[in-house]
């Protein structure tokens, strides 16, 4: 079924233009938002939650705006399998690369925070190629072994490795090893599996848990933090800007790195909401009696 799907549908909807494909884009919404209603409910609710100071209209406009954006998504998600590396250059563009790239040539490793905002599948797809470390992404594998193949093929385009979670210790050793850097990154609005291995703070006016993996990971490696903000230039091209959040991990209070990202995406996501994720049930963790006031015990540091 998985082979039917990709060679009988995906792939040769991914060898149309992209302008083509977001004008399938448009009836997709359409159906979604009109015909048959996608997740709205969760969507309704993940707005109302974080914006209580809107209307009702206000709200509706966004819930209308993001599913529009989500169709574009998908998409151009699809363009990736058949995407040539020239053009995914050109539609994917990293504005200052030296804010990176001053890390490596001091031989240092970053760890690198997005969130799940804009085209966040086209962007780890392009932006090694524009950088000098090795980027490396952290993933869950999927079930489906062929997709699983067809998805590391779609978003290794230019060189950057992914890695299944349970992996990255010792992939972390092979590359200390060689002495070369690479920038570990983080999605880091996903929602934790477990409660008590989270940091709670308050993001979009919620009780929110954190993953705790990009401070302790940061401060393993002593790695510089740099947040990703990846912008919508137009439809199908995004820009990305890098902010160094944190130089010095070791410099830091307890909690003080997980609370800087989570601001500074949150920052982001105020300025222009209808780009984020807004289906996916991100608050579906509920703060518990064993860290109430939102601090979790100093890690195990492992050099």
């Amino acid at each position: 079924m998985a082979q039917f799907l990709y060679y009988l549908i995906l792939k040769p909807l991914s060898l149309l233009p992209l302008g083509v494909l977001h004008k399938l884009s448009d009836f997709l919404a359409f159906l979604m938002y009109r015909v048959v209603p996608y997740r709205q409910k969760v969507i309704r609710e993940n707005l109302r939650n974080s914006f209580p100071e809107k209307t009702d209209e206000e709200i509706e406009v966004l819930v209308k705006r993001y599913i529009a954006h989500l169709c574009d998504l998908i998409v151009e998600s699809i363009s990736l399998f058949s995407m040539s590396q020239k053009e995914l250059q050109k539609r994917v563009r990293v504005i200052n690369p030296e804010e990176m790239n001053q890390f490596y040539d001091q031989g240092k490793n970053v760890i690198l925070t997005f969130g799940h905002y804009n085209n966040w599948e086209m962007s780890a797809a392009a932006f090694n190629a524009q950088l000098k470390h090795q980027i490396v992404g952290l993933y869950t594998p999927l079930k489906n072994k062929f997709f699983e193949k067809k998805f590391k093929e779609s978003r290794g385009k230019s060189g950057s490795k992914a890695i299944p979670k349970m992996e990255v210790k010792a992939f972390m050793r092979t590359y200390i090893k060689k002495k070369r850097p690479f920038a570990l990154t983080f999605g880091t609005d996903q929602s934790p599996t477990y409660s008590k291995k989270v940091y709670w703070t308050k993001f979009l006016s919620q009780d929110t848990a954190v993953m705790f993996g990009t401070e302790k990971y940061a401060r393993e490696l002593n790695a510089p933090v740099i947040f990703g903000e990846i912008r919508k230039v137009k439809r199908g091209y995004y820009d990305i800007f890098f902010e160094v959040l944190v130089e010095d991990p070791s410099m830091e209070p307890h909690c003080a790195i997980t609370e800087k990202h989570t601001r500074r995406l949150e920052k982001q996501i105020i300025e222009e909401p209808a780009y984020w994720l807004w289906s996916h049930k991100r608050w579906k963790r509920k703060v518990t009696r064993d860290y109430p006031d939102g601090v979790i015990p100093e890690p195990e540091l492992q050099v």
